[in-house]
């Protein structure tokens, strides 16, 4: 994840710290001072004199149209690499406050800029909390809902969070919530077979709010830890679709709703975190196929603009191919 972009905020990181040390305008105070220094009319003050000078004349002061122009560079980067405008906007104010008209060591700027744009993109994230923790702690059964479009793989990540649970000595039961599309019900049934938990499952066309309500009075009756409620993909245009979710909510009364976007989609992404969020006000959200995401601005967005915490992401096609998410190691691949 990040390639591209780490690549490209490496390389115009450095065009603007090298643009800034060449071209912003040396102060009428400093030329007339370096002109003194020429002239030998430091007068008496001595060392502590020629101390305040040579702390002018190696720092310099960056005026908010120059900024305006260098940001140029950076935000077309961004953009490229499908940050949201609105995090751009954030990550400009930031840079604003750490550099505009404040004093700015010639040898510093590249580590100044640098250490801003990862603290900035370092508080674009929510803190997530620990739900392998949060399920342990509840007595009766832990119920999530996964929701999301079609094709983003949540099935497959729900399989891949089944085996997380197994790892941590929690059971689950599966409820095949997806009584619409063709096929769904046996992809979820044969990972259920491979990882050996119990599936519950409708009719194809019936209804999946009544799947849900049967697989957690099963999930009871058997002291089961954990229900995961697989759902149909769907567009938060599908007016039908999403109330149906808004039912399998209500009648479930899910611990947990989680958003499952992919990583790869980029403004796609971000823009049905955005909109699912607005529909059914989700806790947290895991992001799939980040192994072939080499832009990662979804990544770096979504969690700003839904003010929600990414909790995983996934990669590859195994069952462990599921990590917790951590905003230390993304900012340090970004710029480590």
């Amino acid at each position: 994840m990040f390639k591209l972009l780490k690549e490209k905020l490496s390389k115009t990181v450095s065009k603007i710290s090298e643009t800034i040390k060449k071209d912003v305008e040396t102060s009428p105070e400093e030329t007339k001072e370096k002109e003194d220094i020429k002239k030998g009319g430091i007068g008496t003050a001595g060392s502590d004199v020629l101390k305040k000078v040579k702390e002018k004349v190696t720092h310099k002061k960056l005026s908010e149209d120059k900024f305006d122009k260098l940001f140029q560079e950076l935000e077309i980067t961004l953009l490229e690499n499908n940050v949201a405008f609105e995090v751009i906007e954030k990550i400009k104010d930031d840079l604003k406050q750490e550099i505009l008209n404040q004093p700015l060591k010639r040898s510093q700027i590249s580590k100044q800029i640098k250490e801003t744009l990862e603290n900035s993109i370092k508080d674009l994230f929510q803190e997530p909390e620990n739900l392998i923790e949060k399920i342990k702690h509840k007595t009766e059964p832990f119920v999530i809902v996964f929701f999301g479009v079609n094709g983003v793989g949540k099935t497959s990540t729900i399989a891949k969070f089944v085996k997380l649970l197994q790892k941590n000595n929690l059971t689950s039961i599966l409820a095949a919530a997806d009584t619409f599309r063709a096929a769904s019900q046996e992809q979820i049934e044969e990972w259920a077979n491979k990882l050996e938990v119990p599936l519950v499952k409708g009719q194809y066309g019936s209804d999946p709010a009544s799947v849900c309500f049967d697989a957690i009075q099963k999930a009871k009756s058997k002291n089961t830890n954990v229900v995961l409620i697989d759902t149909a993909g769907r567009m938060h245009s599908n007016t039908d679709l999403m109330d149906e979710l808004r039912k399998i909510i209500k009648v479930s009364q899910p611990d947990e709703k989680i958003f499952v976007g992919e990583s790869i989609t980029g403004n796609d992404c971000i823009d049905q975190a955005r909109l699912f969020n607005e529909a059914v006000d989700f806790n947290s959200m895991i992001l799939t196929k980040t192994d072939i995401d080499e832009k990662g601005g979804a990544a770096i967005s979504v969690s700003y603009i839904t003010q929600k915490p990414i909790i995983y992401l996934t990669s590859g096609q195994l069952l462990d191919d599921i990590v917790k998410f951590d905003k230390e190691k993304i900012t340090k691949t970004l710029f480590g």
